[in-house]
């Protein structure tokens, strides 16, 4: 299945149908009389989040939701059918946002949450509802409410409790394989991994969802390499991981470099807790290592870990302090409520 996680899409809701004029005449019926119905009201449009999907691939190949509008009424006092209601099944952690690209309409993170992008319009009243006392044959209905038409764009931002960091190359991908149940690309050479990967890690008896996205480079904030556009994937997560390659001979400069994109993406994202990690621990001598390592604690001014993705080194004790702080995090959140959004 091919990832997406932006897409725009027009929707309409229906129009309501138009009232009725009629009047009720039958033989051998003494007293007739108005009997026009009610047009049927249109049908809107939702956007509700649900579990199982992890992308917004569905809507590359359909962009346009029009609902059904109401039929007209009828004689007799019959109201005219409702149009049926258009559901866009999204993803959890889906951002309904207006044209304009900025103006936040929803976000969804909740499995059931729901909100209105098109209200339906109202069906008119036919001509018996003008009926009075004074005026016993009006000849008079509404015509149906018209429907709304817009267009949204839709951008999904991963749930997960911990985020992978750190340059192409930096061992990120053989991390999550060796400690979740994903399998994404590995290979010795950059940008193995185009799209983010999701894994569910568990540590003593715990579990919690990782996400793994491409690698950032030096300007990645002005579109270099893969650019930032997968940094929206981590903002959710209570805890960042960096991971730096160990062999590498400029391990403090890539140390700033990642912490100077995720200052230029958001400042948000850089206050981020975040721990460190010193990968490919098994390619290295200790003398090498202890000296690469205290660089490290003295660049970032904290703890520094050491590991190896493929020996498995370290990486209880780095998963043990992602839990720490996701768990942290947990408890001082309120918790959400499902809510509605009416335009």
């Amino acid at each position: 299945m091919k990832f997406l996680d932006l897409a725009r899409v027009h929707i309409r809701s229906g129009g309501g149908g138009a009232g009725c004029v009629s009047f009720r005449r039958e033989k051998f019926i003494e007293f007739g009389g108005p009997d026009g119905g009610d047009g049927g009201d249109g049908g809107s449009v939702w956007a509700e989040a649900v579990e199982g999907l992890n992308t917004l691939i569905d809507y590359r190949y359909q962009q346009h939701f029009f609902a059904r509008s109401g039929q007209p009424g009828m004689g007799n006092q019959k109201t005219g059918r409702s149009g049926e209601d258009i559901v866009l099944k999204v993803p959890l952690g889906t951002e309904i946002i207006d044209d304009d690209e900025e103006t936040v309409i929803a976000d969804l993170t909740e499995p059931g949450q729901r909100v209105l992008l098109a209200q339906g319009g109202n069906g008119g009243w036919g001509n018996l509802r003008f009926k009075t006392s004074t005026n016993r044959a009006p000849a008079r209905a509404n015509p149906g409410q018209e429907g709304v038409e817009r267009a949204i764009w839709l951008r999904l931002k991963l749930i997960a409790d911990a985020g992978l960091l750190g340059l192409p190359n930096a061992g990120k991908s053989t991390f999550l394989a060796a400690v979740s149940n994903a399998r994404p690309k590995i290979a010795d050479y950059p940008f193995t991994t185009l799209v983010p990967n999701l894994g569910v890690v568990g540590i003593d008896e715990q579990e919690f969802v990782m996400a793994d996205i491409p690698g950032l480079i030096e300007g990645a904030s002005e579109g270099r390499g893969l650019g930032d556009q997968f940094l929206a994937h981590v903002e959710r997560c209570s805890v960042l991981l960096h991971l730096l390659d160990g062999t590498s001979n400029t391990i403090t400069k890539d140390y700033r470099t990642i912490i100077g994109e995720l200052e230029a993406y958001a400042g948000e994202l850089a206050e981020k807790p975040r721990i460190l990690a010193l990968n490919k621990a098994d390619a290295l001598d200790r003398k090498t290592l202890g000296t690469r390592r205290r660089a490290l604690e003295k660049a970032s001014g904290g703890e520094v870990f050491v590991i190896s993705g493929a020996t498995g080194e370290g990486i209880r004790e780095v998963l043990r302090a992602l839990h720490a702080e996701i768990r942290a995090d947990r408890q001082s959140r309120a918790p959400l409520e499902v809510t509605k959004w009416q335009p």
